[in-house]
């Protein structure tokens, strides 16, 4: 399945972890991914995620045409390393947050992910990220 999406991954108790980024055109997913970049995380994929289910678990990477990829709106497309792929710890869809939202989940080929909506232009969105990814345990349970 291709999601119209982007795929980072953080490095966490010795796997990559991936955050599945949703939202309509033009919502700042490649700017949250750019700005994710220097947080430490790996680019998977930018604007299309091939997503796939494996002994359960769901993975991503990009296409083939658009593997190593990111668009910097208004200037050009970059290529930048990344990663071949990531098992989806997490989803984030661009929305405007309560603000203590309960747990929430997505379903995506049968796999409930967890899912946070998030404003994907905010400064502190790769934090934010960051402390979501951290929440989550390997198998989506969250942690006290």
């Amino acid at each position: 399945m291709i999601r119209h999406a982007g795929l980072i991954a953080a490095r966490a108790g010795g796997a990559w972890r991936g955050v599945l980024i949703e939202g309509p055109p033009g919502a700042g997913k490649s700017d949250l991914a750019i700005r994710t970049l220097a947080q430490g995380f790996q680019l998977v994929a930018d604007d299309r995620v091939a997503l796939w289910v494996s002994a359960g678990r769901l993975f991503g990477r990009a296409p083939e045409a658009l593997a190593g990829l990111l668009e910097v709106r208004g200037l050009q497309v970059v290529t930048v390393a990344a990663l071949p792929l990531a098992e989806v710890a997490l989803a984030v869809r661009y929305g405007t947050p309560e603000r203590i939202p309960d747990p929430a989940f997505t379903e995506l080929l049968g796999v409930s992910v967890p899912l946070i909506e998030l404003d994907l232009r905010e400064a502190s969105a790769p934090a934010k990220l960051s402390r979501a990814l951290s929440h989550f345990d390997e198998r989506g349970k969250r942690r006290i």
